[in-house]
Order: C-alpha cells, then sequence, then structure tokens
C-alpha cells in the first residue's frame, strides 16, 4: 500500500526523523491560509499523487508570497500529472502540500529496501540525491552504498556511521545523520515497510540534516497489525477494480490488454499472461483467485474481469491441488449467467475433481471452450478474439 509523501513525513516525524513543517490543503483557499500559517517567506507548493517525478511535471513550485501560493495552487489542484510512474494516463492532483522553503547546501539519496536474494533489509545511499535511484545505478553505480542489515540485531550506528561517510556527509553533522537513518531504520521495521525512500535527503544552511521528501510503501500483508496506516490509504488514487478485488482478498492488477485472465497461484498467472503473450495475444489482468477460492469468489473475480470494456474474452486456467475444480467450475458456470456473458470463454481445468469440473462446464448450457492444455488454452482465445 502506498501513502502521500505528507502522509510519510507524520509518521517520520513521530519517530524523530527531521522534516519541514507542511499542511496538506485540499482547496484553493486551504493552500493560502496553510501558507500564511505557516509564516516562512518562501514556502512549497507540492502535488500530492502516489508517483514520483513531480516536479519534473510541474506538480511542485516554490512561492515567494502568497499570491504565488493562490496562483500555483490554482494550476495544480485538477490538473492530470503525467510522470514516468503514472503512465501516459497520468493522475489527478486531488490535494496539496504547503511546506515550509528551506535552505538547501546540499542533497543525499537514503532509502531502504527488501533485498530478496538474501532476505535482508538493505540500507542504500548515495550523494546523487534529488535524482531517480535506477539513473543513478545506470550511470554511475559506484556512487550508491549499501550495508546489509541483520535482522536480529537491526541498524548498527558503526553502518549508519559508515555510510555518512561514504556520502560525503559534512563531518559536523555525521552523528545527526546516524541518528536520522536508525530513526528511519525503526519506522521502517516497526511500521511494516516495503519500501522507505527519502530523496532527497538535504543539509541545511542552518546545519540540519532533514527529509526533504519521503516515500514509504507498506507490506499488505501486514496492515492487519497496521491500522493507523491503513487509515492513511487514498481510494482516489488505486484503480476501482483492484479496490473491489481486496474486498474478497483476491489478488488483481489491471493491465493494458484484452485478454482477462483468472487463475490460481501468482506463478501460474505469470506463465499463463507469459503464453498468452507467446501466442500473440495482450492480457487484460493478473488475477490470482488464491488457493482457498470459492464460487462466490470465483463469481466476484469475474465481474472485476469484466467491469474492464477493454476486455474481449477470458481464459481461465486453474490447476487444482488445494483448490477443486468443482468449486471452479460452479463459479465460473454462476458468474456466467449473472453476468450474462456475451465474450469469448476458455477454460483449461486440470487436477483434483477435473472430471466433475468439466462435467459441470458442459452441463452448463454456456458457451464454454473447453482446453486440453495450457497451451491449447491460450492459442483458442487469443484467436477467438482476434
Amino acid at each position: 500500500m502506498n501513502i502521500h509523501e505528507y502522509q510519510g513525513k507524520e509518521i517520520l516525524r513521530s519517530y524523530g526523523v527531521t522534516v519541514p513543517n507542511g499542511k496538506v490543503a485540499f482547496t484553493v483557499e486551504e493552500a493560502v491560509e496553510a501558507a500564511r500559517e505557516l509564516g516562512t517567506q518562501i514556502c512549497v507548493v507540492k502535488a500530492q499523487i502516489h508517483a514520483g517525478g513531480r516536479g519534473k511535471a510541474g506538480g511542485v513550485k516554490v512561492a515567494k508570497n502568497l499570491d504565488e501560493v493562490r496562483t500555483y495552487a490554482s494550476e495544480i489542484l485538477g490538473k492530470t500529472l503525467v510522470t514516468h510512474q503514472t503512465g501516459p494516463e497520468g493522475k489527478e492532483v486531488t490535494r496539496l502540500l504547503i511546506e515550509e522553503g528551506c535552505d538547501i547546501k546540499k542533497e543525499y539519496y537514503i532509502g531502504l529496501v527488501l533485498d530478496r536474494a538474501t532476505s535482508r533489509v538493505v540500507l542504500m545511499a548515495s550523494e546523487e540525491g534529488g535524482t531517480e535511484i535506477e539513473e543513478v545505478a545506470e550511470k554511475t553505480p559506484e556512487k550508491i552504498f549499501k550495508e546489509e542489515i541483520d535482522p536480529v540485531i537491526g541498524l548498527q550506528p558503526f553502518q549508519a556511521r559508515r555510510v555518512a561517510f561514504n556520502i560525503n556527509i559534512p563531518k559536523e553533522l555525521v552523528n545527526q545523520a546516524v541518528k536520522f537513518m536508525l530513526s528511519l531504520y525503526q519506522a521502517y521495521i516497526e511500521k511494516d515497510c516495503s519500501i522507505a525512500e527519502i530523496n532527497p535527503l538535504v543539509v541545511t544552511g542552518d546545519g540540519k540534516v532533514m527529509a526533504l521528501d519521503a516515500k514509504l510503501n507498506f507490506d499488505s500483508n501486514a496492515l492487519f497489525r497496521q491500522k493507523d496506516v491503513l487509515e492513511y490509504r487514498d481510494l482516489d488514487e488505486e484503480d476501482p477494480k483492484e479496490i473491489e478485488a481486496s474486498k474478497y482478498d483476491l489478488s488483481y492488477i489491471a493491465l493494458d490488454g484484452n485478454i482477462g485472465c483468472m487463475v490460481n497461484g501468482a506463478g501460474l498467472a505469470m506463465a499463463t499472461m507469459d503464453i498468452v503473450k507467446h501466442y500473440g495475444g495482450d492480457p487484460a489482468n493478473f488475477l490470482d483467485v488464491g488457493g482457498g477460492a470459492t464460487a462466490e469468489k470465483v463469481t466476484e473475480a469475474f465481474k472485476i474481469i469484466l467491469s474492464d470494456s477493454k476486455v474481449k474474452g477470458i481464459f481461465v486456467n486453474i490447476f487444482g491441488g488445494i483448490m477443486k475444480c468443482d468449486v471452479i467450475a460452479t463459479g465460473v458456470v454462476e458468474a456466467a449467467k449473472q453476468v450474462g456473458l456475451e465474450v469469448p470463454l476458455v477454460v483449461r481445468l486440470e487436477g483434483t475433481n477435473v472430471e466433475l469440473g468439466k462435467q459441470i462446464l458442459n452441463e452448463s448450457g454456456l458457451n464454454i471452450v473447453a482446453a486440453e492444455s495450457m497451451a491449447d488454452g491460450a492459442e483458442r482465445i487469443v484467436s477467438l478474439v482476434k
């Protein structure tokens, strides 16, 4: 789950991480009032969307007075920002962060992320702050420093100190930077983050080490114990189909194609999308109904797939291990009847109760194409859609 920058800074502030003072605003008048309350000569008007690259897209403006705050807030609110992370459709700005100006002397990058190769959290840092870390990794990888963190003892002060020296934090501010990193790590662990990225971390003219931006992502599987984090969820930033899927514990991600896929198991779902592409088709989604799906879940999954107007055909690819093929077949038939299915449907079933599942499909009276194998099913749905 993603949250906005201002929400991330609220969390970090509670852990003692230094962040600029700021206020969220939903209207132009609220933006002007927020700037007035901050009382600083310079304010920054920042678009709040779940995507990076806002500055390059015109979503971050420096205002020298209240009139400029009003002007910039009017320009940005309601604007659709297109960045390298939003895709060509962009995201509409519905809220702003009005933040006090900052005397920046130097920008750095600090990030915490899970390294899946080692199953450990890694602290990454670079003195190339303000730039996408992917760009730094590609052009100057030697400027990225990493510290692998032992999960038993956590980030150690000597590791943070080593990072601070490696990225050339001024000597007199090293202790402050160490405290910053240790507090950031504590927030990362206690809030079940998947990413904590500070870009840029800045050193200011008055000798502060401060998070000028904050990106926190959270492990959705841990949200049951992070009720306060869950309250930060902004449904306007999420695909309505993905929101609906989450209500039924379905793993759904919308894509740009026209062949809806319903599969059980993430690995099989990925393989299904690959084989659809192999035969010249384009998947419209990733949808994993999970190992313990009921007929109701399958019905809802069908409805979500068909709510995408781009879908011109559906491929159901189920391997029944924990999941029983007859349960899937019952759900498919029920869903097809409820939604009045009009697009081609190809079903491939294999595993537990497969014969019973096929019998349910055959006796349904619906126009369902039964596939003998995964490849056969992919080839058939692609040809039917075309």
